[in-house]
């Protein structure tokens, strides 16, 4: 049985980063010299998820291009300038495992709409899903099993960070209500980090205005179908110049807790 593949949402424009947006996609923001995509992306290539599906939108032809050049730009190299242009590398990194497939799902297209276009290179029962701007030390391997236990549509990963985001209202391991960003927040929140059964494409649409959270994870929780893995560990997100800034130092001073692989 194949693994499930890794979608990332990585089209949104990072309006509240605008210092870097302007110039590149959220995604590519970088962090300790890396976008913090590839940092992600290392998260789960280190549980053995490395077969990745990127969401593209704003700016989507530079993720495109990184990865395309990925070896000119991560390695050193020798090239001949006779015509032939041939290239040597002189070293190889760890991502040469990775398979990687962008696609290109709408400038404006919310997240449910995102998620939906994927669908034909979703080829098993269960995928994986993340947002393109948060990092933790989660244990992915115990998240699917998590997940695999309780049989349920979806799972997402709830941590606990400041007040700014929404919250989950749980019931013994199962969501029952999903408020997205209240003004005020103390308990526990949606981390992404998710799991998900093919069956949560039934729920969307390629309708640019078919949203994820505000649509389809609302109905799951309605239904009883969307159960949280409580994460104790750390996590962050990248919305802000000044969260930027600070993932940065952690990283620089070897304290980047989400760094799970060698």
């Amino acid at each position: 049985m194949s693994r499930p593949k890794v979608v990332i949402l990585c089209g949104g424009k990072g309006t509240r980063l605008r210092e870097e947006t302007e110039i590149k996609p959220k995604p590519l923001v970088e962090i300790g010299g890396r976008p913090i995509l590839w940092h992600i992306m290392k998260i789960y290539a280190h549980f053995g998820y490395n077969d990745f599906i990127l969401c593209l939108g704003y700016k989507g032809q530079m993720i495109k291009e990184y990865f395309y050049n990925y070896h000119i730009l991560m390695n050193d190299f020798t090239i001949n300038l006779d015509g032939k242009r041939d290239m040597i590398l002189h070293n190889f990194s760890d991502e040469i495992n990775w398979k990687i497939t962008l696609v290109d799902t709408g400038l404006d297209s919310l997240k449910g709409a995102r998620i939906k276009k994927i669908e034909k290179y979703i080829d098993g029962d269960n995928f994986l899903l993340t947002y393109g701007d948060g990092v933790a030390n989660v244990n992915i391997a115990e998240l699917i099993d998590f997940h695999n236990k309780h049989g349920k549509v979806g799972t997402l990963t709830g941590v606990r960070p400041p007040s700014r985001f929404g919250d989950l209202i749980i019931d013994n391991g199962r969501v029952t209500n999903f408020t997205e960003k209240p003004q005020a927040s103390a308990g526990m929140i949606n981390g992404g980090f998710f799991v998900l059964n093919r069956k949560l494409f039934e729920y969307l649409s390629a309708d640019k205005e078919c949203d994820f959270e505000l649509g389809a994870l609302e109905r799951l929780a309605e239904a009883g179908e969307l159960m949280v893995y409580p994460h104790k560990g750390s996590w962050e997100c990248m919305d802000t110049f000044r969260e930027t800034k600070h993932l940065d130092e952690l990283w620089n001073q070897n304290k980047a807790f989400w760094k799970v692989w060698k």
